[in-house]
């Protein structure tokens, strides 16, 4: 019997990192074990990774290859992790690792890589396939979460090739009357020149909508008022006005209600924006930490008629596959997946 393969994984990110070995049994990765460190009780990222690799389960074969998902932007092999200190190279850290192959990609770039590999428990159908050729199509992925990520993948000969995107910074283009009142409102509230998408269609922008939507003069009173200035006016967004919305929201206020949809259309019109630059007929999934927590807004016709609405191209929209990733751990995952393929090319293809 051949024994499974390993390989390391890992989720790099400014407040956690995990780190995890997958194996693979000739069908499936399985995850094998697994350890959560706390990104700022370490000086750098090279001794915790000696730290994980030195202290794993008797018996546990030592991986071959590697990839490590980072909150930032690779260049060239190297990266600044975005709030830490941290500057990774990717042949020092192969080097240290005593491992044959390592690669760092960027951490919603590399959920392309896991997309094709999820199993039903990890996304939920938002809307279901209707192509007829969906098979060796584009993939992409948009997540609101802190910002907003965007990136999509290509088959390509050498097997899938994910592509970086910053689409989040792209300008925020109103559409109605309300988003253009709340364009004008928060440029001048966060001190701006331009709008990026991102302000809006992210975590942080349902609490910039709310925010807006309680200085109307209807919202006077609102039991959300003081913790929405508390949180504008707060470093590190403390209280958790989105969630608190989303609270308000599905206990029936009307007020938070208005706001969510607004933020929800937006989204959806962001989303439908991005499948057409790509062209994603393999499929189009939403993520990023919001997603999971708004399964119900992500179904309703609220988002999906945005998402839609695109003119000429409303009919391919209305086929295209949605999901919503929902995994928390995708990430981790995904980065098992990248590993496996830089271990064998092949099975980064769709086929």
């Amino acid at each position: 019997m051949i024994a499974p393969i390993s390989f390391l994984a890992g989720d790099l990110g400014g407040t956690k990192t995990l780190l995890a070995i997958y194996s693979w049994d000739g069908q499936q990765l399985n995850q094998k074990h697994q350890r959560r460190y706390e990104s700022a009780e370490w000086s750098s990222f090279e001794p915790m990774l000696r730290d994980f690799l030195g202290d794993l389960p008797t018996g546990m074969q030592k991986p071959q290859q590697g990839c490590i998902a980072v909150a930032g932007q690779v260049r060239a092999g190297d990266v600044q992790i975005t709030n830490l200190s941290w500057q990774l190279n990717e042949k020092k850290l192969c080097e240290e690792a005593g491992l044959k192959q390592l690669e760092l990609i960027n951490d919603f770039g590399v959920l392309i890589y896991g997309l094709p590999h999820l199993k039903p428990e990890q996304q939920v159908v938002l809307q279901a396939d209707q192509l007829d050729n969906r098979e060796h199509g584009p993939l992409a992925i948009v997540g609101a979460g802190t910002g907003l990520g965007m990136a999509h993948g290509i088959q390509t000969q050498a097997g899938l090739l994910a592509c970086s995107s910053e689409g989040g910074h792209c300008e925020f283009a109103p559409r109605n009357q309300k988003e253009w009142q709340l364009r004008q409102w928060l440029k001048n509230d966060l001190n701006l020149q331009r709008l990026s998408l991102e302000r809006i269609v992210s975590g942080t922008g349902l609490g910039h909508v709310v925010h807006w939507r309680l200085q109307q003069d209807d919202a006077q009173g609102h039991p959300l008022c003081e913790l929405a200035e508390a949180w504008r006016q707060s470093p590190d967004n403390i209280p958790d006005l989105p969630a608190l919305a989303s609270q308000a929201a599905d206990a029936g206020d009307p007020l938070i209600q208005e706001a969510e949809q607004l933020w929800l259309s937006a989204y959806g019109s962001a989303a439908g924006d991005f499948a057409l630059q790509t062209l994603c007929t393999g499929g189009l999934w939403i993520g990023g930490g919001t997603a999971a927590k708004q399964i119900k807004g992500l179904r309703s016709n609220t988002f999906l008629e945005a998402l839609h609405n695109k003119g000429r191209f409303r009919p391919f929209l209305e086929q295209l596959p949605v999901m919503a990733l929902i995994d928390p751990e995708a990430g981790l995952f995904s980065a098992a997946c990248r590993a496996r393929m830089l271990a064998d090319p092949g099975s980064g293809t769709l086929a």
